[in-house]
This record gives structure tokens, C-alpha cells and sequence, in this order.
């Protein structure tokens, strides 16, 4: 397997729970340049979903809701947790006791509330939309590059977990992966591709700088909140535009 379809193959390992045989993964500092072709994967499954829901003549807020149901199949619901455990983290009052809340399997009411109204902000917007399906891939492929981003220049929080085993990327595979995400937003036009970019990324920069400043930096829940967040923003963007 050539190198760069291993790390595509090693980026999908990771970030979603779909069947993958005989895969030699590498490093997934190495992958992330892929990472938004993950989020193209996971979007088009949703958006076949919206067009058979569409074709069933369901409403648009039960197709969003089926949507959204089938993409967090595919990535087993990874960066949702991740979101949950971030939020919940927030309410911690030191770093170390943040952290530990973190690593907790158990829910609480913050991070109820976050998977709440990131869902809801999502199906929202995608109720709102005439293209769905193509903010459904802007939205994914930008969500996911950001999230090298966060690999890249923020430091790991833990001595273990993902964020530290993940290693560091190069500038350059940070930089494919954000072209590679911010081609796929073209796809919805221009404009709406800049603005789209323009919510994500503010959107991760305030999760990134609010990590760095309570968790001394990124953690997998971190990235798994910069993905959910940055998804939302970039969905309620296109949302006013599409």
C-alpha cells in the first residue's frame, strides 16, 4: 500500500469505527493531512442519507436528525464524547481536577447540555438549508482539518492519551490537510466557503485558546470539541448563505 493510502487508511482507523482490513497504520501524526477526506467519508454517508430521507418525502428536520444518527454511527460517536467530556471538564476548578473529570466515563449535566445543543444548533441549521448535503461536507471535511491544527500547535496536556501518543505533525501535512478542507468547502461556492472557514476557524481558536489556558493544552476530548464545535459554526454559517 502506497504511503499516502496508508495514511489515509491510518487517518480512518482513528477517527471513525468503519470496517478496515489488512491496514499497516503509521504514525497518526502523519495522517492528518487526510483527516478531512475522513470527514468527506462520513459527510457523504450522511448526505445519502438526506436524499433517500428526501425521496421519502420526510420532513427536513427528521432527515437532518437521521443524518446526524448515521454519520456518529460511523465514527462511533468519537468526537460527541469528546465534546461531552470537554464540557464537563470546563467545570472543573483546577487543571488537574479538569482533567481527571476528563478521563471520568460518566456524563454530567455540562456535558449533557453540550451534546444538547450542538445537536440541535446542527439539525437546525441543516432544517435551514437548502444544500444540505454540501454543508454537511464543508462542515466535516473544515471540522476535521482543524483538529491537525490543534495536533500541530498546541502542546499535549497529559504524559499519555491520545493527544500525546498521536505525536506532533509537520507544518506542511497541517497545511495540505486545511487546503484539502477548505477545497471541499469550495464546493458550496466561494463566499460561502470563506465564510464557512472564517466560523470554524474562530470557532476552534477560542476551544484551542480556552484548552491552553485551563489544560495547559490539547487533549483527544480537546480535539474531539474542536471538531463538534467548529462542525456547528461552520453549519450555522452556511446555514444563512445556502
Amino acid at each position: 500500500m502506497a504511503e499516502p493510502s496508508r495514511e489515509f487508511a491510518t487517518a480512518l482507523v482513528w477517527l471513525t469505527r468503519l470496517p478496515m482490513r489488512r491496514v499497516i497504520p503509521v504514525p497518526l501524526a502523519r495522517a492528518v493531512w487526510a483527516f478531512p477526506l475522513v470527514g468527506l467519508v462520513v459527510a457523504l454517508l450522511g448526505s445519502v442519507t438526506l436524499i433517500v430521507a428526501d425521496a421519502l418525502a420526510l420532513s427536513d428536520m427528521v432527515a437532518a436528525l437521521l443524518a446526524l444518527a448515521v454519520m456518529a454511527l460511523a465514527t462511533g460517536a468519537l468526537h460527541e464524547d469528546g465534546l461531552a467530556d470537554y464540557a464537563d471538564g470546563c467545570g472543573g476548578a483546577t487543571r488537574e481536577r479538569a482533567l481527571a473529570i476528563m478521563r471520568d466515563s460518566r456524563i454530567g449535566s455540562y456535558g449533557v447540555l453540550a451534546l444538547i445543543f450542538s445537536v440541535g444548533l446542527k439539525v437546525a441549521a441543516l432544517a435551514d438549508t437548502d444544500q444540505a448535503a454540501l454543508a454537511l461536507i464543508a462542515a466535516a471535511a473544515l471540522s476535521r482539518a482543524g483538529m491537525g491544527a490543534g495536533l500541530r500547535w498546541l502542546p499535549p496536556a497529559r504524559s499519555d492519551g491520545l493527544g500525546r501518543l498521536a505525536g506532533r505533525p509537520t507544518t506542511g501535512a497541517v497545511w495540505t490537510g486545511l487546503a484539502i478542507g477548505a477545497a471541499l468547502a469550495a464546493l458550496c461556492g466561494f463566499g460561502a466557503a470563506v465564510l464557512a472557514v472564517l466560523a470554524c476557524g474562530t470557532a476552534q481558536a477560542l476551544v484551542a485558546r480556552n484548552a491552553r489556558r485551563r489544560l495547559g493544552g490539547q487533549t483527544g476530548d480537546v480535539l474531539g470539541a474542536m471538531q463538534q464545535v467548529g462542525e456547528v459554526a461552520a453549519l450555522l454559517a452556511l446555514s444563512t448563505v445556502l
